[in-house]
């Protein structure tokens, strides 16, 4: 197998949906656009494109890629729920390690409605939906109430953790507070107004203990990286750039997900832990050895599971680790500097991609007033509900 480099990433601006006039095509050209004039790389050197999306029509990853140019090269549509943006990132990668290509284009966008995300099936009736199973475990565990399904799902989780580990709200709330603290420093963030926990708690309530300031908002924008391999590294000299992918691992929900009838196992802690296992395995590395992390906080709860199945602590520790300060700037780990999914916002198919360009920025030292100071390793973290997980491991050769 060969290596597989990241040497070009970009992103658009994540906007409230409706509040900027440009179509998905447009947030793709500006994204695309900026991760090829960052590699120095013209379209005409991409061989295979994949694009990630998932609430626009069939073959929307051409109509978009028409944007950059029409030179004929196989452009693949990939839909894996709030995965999406990674899942492309890992096909890309596929294509580079296995020889196939020298020189992909990974590419997420999305143009999102207004309001809370819904169950999955796009309709009202939650039993049509991929993820019926998952909230059968929920409905079995805690019923259904008329909140919004994923921030229900998660709560729910939110609330088992509390009663298995003595997990506090404010614990919960101090997740929100860093990220929403952090990208008050990201330009390309959606929020960037800084609250304190007590501010978090005071919030709307969307399910207990959930309050609107520790979900992620609704999106629209659009994410790029450009993977080269070694040898395309070598050719077009671009080390300065170069970001290499060191491991990455997905999996899909196993017995694990459902068979204890545990929300926090059924919105995908078992998928998440086993990809970061496979992802360690593959890189060489272990959470010991990485810097900066962005993970999938969809909700807050989710950054405290993710931390557990990370390995960054002990199961059930996750809400004395974020009060501790040990996931911020002068702590051990930095964990979402880009303000995350809650902050920055989430167009899920663009999510996975700005994560890989956050980490790409902090790796390279280019993250500004974000930098993490000596940042060699970093960790991405998506999972999509339905379900995939992917783990990234990032290193700066």
């Amino acid at each position: 197998m060969g290596k597989a480099y990241i040497v070009g990433v970009g992103m658009t601006r994540f906007e409230k949906p409706q509040t900027r006039d440009w179509q998905y095509w447009d947030m793709a050209r500006e994204a695309g656009t900026a991760a090829l004039t960052d590699a120095g790389i013209p379209y005409g050197r991409v061989e295979q494109v994949s694009a990630g999306y998932c609430f626009q029509p069939s073959t929307a990853g051409q109509r978009a890629v028409y944007e950059l140019g029409l030179t004929g090269v196989p452009v693949y549509n990939v839909n894996n729920n709030c995965a999406t943006a990674s899942t492309a990132l890992m096909t890309a990668r596929q294509f580079v390690e296995g020889g196939v290509s020298d020189c992909v284009l990974a590419l997420g966008f999305e143009k999102m409605a207004r309001g809370a995300l819904g169950g999955g099936s796009g309709a009202a009736d939650l039993s049509t939906s991929p993820v019926a199973r998952h909230y059968g475990v929920m409905a079995a565990a805690h019923g259904f109430e008329m909140s919004p399904p994923t921030a229900q799902i998660f709560g729910n989780a939110a609330r088992e953790h509390m009663d298995r580990y003595g997990t506090t709200e404010a614990q919960l709330a101090a997740v929100g507070a860093k990220n929403h603290r952090h990208s008050a420093d990201n330009p390309n963030a959606q929020f960037r107004d800084v609250y304190s926990v007590e501010e978090i708690l005071a919030a709307k309530t969307v399910h207990r203990p959930l309050t609107r300031l520790q979900c992620s908002p609704t999106s629209d924008g659009s994410a790029a990286a450009v993977v080269v391999s070694e040898r395309f590294l070598v050719e077009h000299g671009l080390h300065d750039k170069a970001v290499e992918i060191a491991g990455q691992a997905m999996t899909t929900d196993t017995e694990e997900s459902f068979a204890s009838g545990s929300c926090i196992d059924a919105v995908g802690l078992p998928m998440s832990r086993a990809a970061a296992r496979q992802a360690y395995e593959r890189s060489g590395l272990g959470i010991e050895d990485v810097d900066v992390v962005e993970l999938h906080d969809c909700f807050s709860v989710n950054e405290l599971l993710t931390y557990e199945a990370l390995g960054m602590c002990e199961e059930g520790a996750s809400g004395k680790l974020v009060e501790s300060g040990a996931t911020t700037y002068g702590g051990r780990w930095v964990v979402n500097p880009s303000g995350g999914l809650i902050s920055k916002g989430h167009p899920l198919g663009a999510t996975g991609l700005a994560q890989a360009a956050e980490l790409v920025w902090q790796l390279r030292g280019e993250a500004g007033p974000r930098q993490v100071p000596g940042a060699r390793v970093g960790l991405a973290h998506n999972i999509g509900l339905g379900g995939a997980a992917v783990v990234t491991m990032l290193r700066r050769p």
